[in-house]
């Protein structure tokens, strides 16, 4: 969310008064808005999508995973296909908040500048919106790696019939965590407050490795079970 990103964006209000979020708009809409010239939604909306595709692959075969064949592993299926929806759901309205907050340090960019204490107030609004722009990707590296960490437990288990797809689950994951990687460096770059940006840091360093790991990981051995 650089500043020249932020003071050259269009007007606030693109998305149709009709749609309430992402999560209730076509995808051919949400592409159309993604591909146009305005600034949302952008790189972290799209990577809560790929958190959201992830979870809702590892609740499909979750519920494939169910009947006779599978009776002893009831508990740990009911209790994944609960979670991944509960992930998807929050994932989409973690896309939805990052639009709202990137509004935010649009509207901050925008704030009048002509006296001193204006300019004063404009940069508090600035850092404050910046510090809260960091937040949403950061909740995101986590959640991308509860998706993994979700869709590992399933792939022992799975309905070998769609196993692929935990493995795509765990890709959809990967991308999520590093694109919000990429959101939270690009605000917290933009904050002066050098004990915020050591906060921040320390919230999510490590988190993203640890996903990557544990997605690149996971897929291997799915590709194993799936070419032995």
């Amino acid at each position: 969310m650089a500043e020249q990103q932020a003071n050259g964006a269009a007007p606030a209000g693109a998305r149709s008064a009709a749609t309430d979020s992402i999560g209730t708009e076509t995808i051919g809409s949400y592409l159309a808005r993604l591909a146009s010239r305005q600034p949302t939604p952008g790189g972290g909306a799209a990577a809560a999508l790929h958190a959201a595709q992830g979870a809702a692959l590892v609740a499909m075969v979750a519920r494939y995973t169910t009947g006779p064949k599978y009776a002893e592993h009831e508990a740990l299926v009911e209790r994944t296909t609960k979670v991944a929806d509960e992930l998807s759901s929050e994932a989409l309205r973690l896309a939805d908040s990052d639009e709202q907050v990137f509004q935010a340090v649009i509207d901050a960019y925008r704030l009048p500048s002509d006296t001193g204490e204006l300019k004063a107030a404009k940069t508090s609004a600035i850092q404050a919106a910046l510090v809260q722009a960091a937040q949403t990707p950061a909740q995101l590296v986590k959640l991308a790696g509860a998706v993994v960490d979700l869709a590992d437990g399933l792939a022992d288990v799975a309905n070998p019939n769609v196993i692929s797809d935990v493995a795509a689950a765990a890709d959809a994951a990967r991308a999520a965590a590093t694109t919000a990687r990429v959101n939270i460096d690009i605000n917290v770059v933009a904050i002066k407050d050098q004990a915020v940006r050591s906060l921040l840091k320390e919230q999510t360093d490590g988190i993203e490795e640890k996903v990557v790991s544990a997605a690149d990981a996971l897929v291997a051995r799915v590709r194993e079970r799936i070419l032995q």
